[in-house]
């Protein structure tokens, strides 16, 4: 049985010991801890999902709750994949937003199929700058 929750608060090591247990680690800062605590102390939604003491998914969003919510990290444990996890973490994260509220996201490559097969539509104009890109 898997238990979801809003706004648990939860660890640095239980934020990275989730994304090594899904696919979302390898583009995520996990041997970096102050980048990671930010990451969670900055969150504005934060939705988990447990079974037992042990977290298995998450879903963390920065959002104004009611024009766009930037779902960030999308995370399931490997095991509890293909099991509505991620499914329930998105409809979770989305029934805490306002009706007319957009959820974006930017895909992991293997997560690419995934996303159209649960309601999301590709958007051909998202821009990303990365850190040390210069300004022109």
């Amino acid at each position: 049985m898997i238990d979801y929750k809003i706004n648990q608060p939860i660890s640095t090591e239980q934020f990275v010991d989730v994304l090594r247990r899904s696919t979302l680690a390898e583009r995520r800062p996990v041997d970096d801890p102050q980048t990671i605590a930010g990451m969670l102390q900055h969150g504005d939604l934060l939705v988990s999902a447990w079974q037992g003491d042990t977290l298995v998914g998450v879903a963390r969003s920065v959002t104004d709750f009611h024009y766009c919510c930037y779902l960030s990290d999308l995370a399931v444990d490997k095991s509890m994949q293909a099991q509505g996890v991620g499914r329930e973490l998105i409809r979770l994260t989305r029934d805490q937003l306002g009706p007319r509220c957009i959820m974006i996201l930017l895909s992991a490559p293997a997560a690419r199929g995934y996303y159209p097969h649960v309601g999301f539509t590709k958007h051909e104009s998202a821009w990303i700058m990365l850190p040390g890109d210069e300004l022109k």
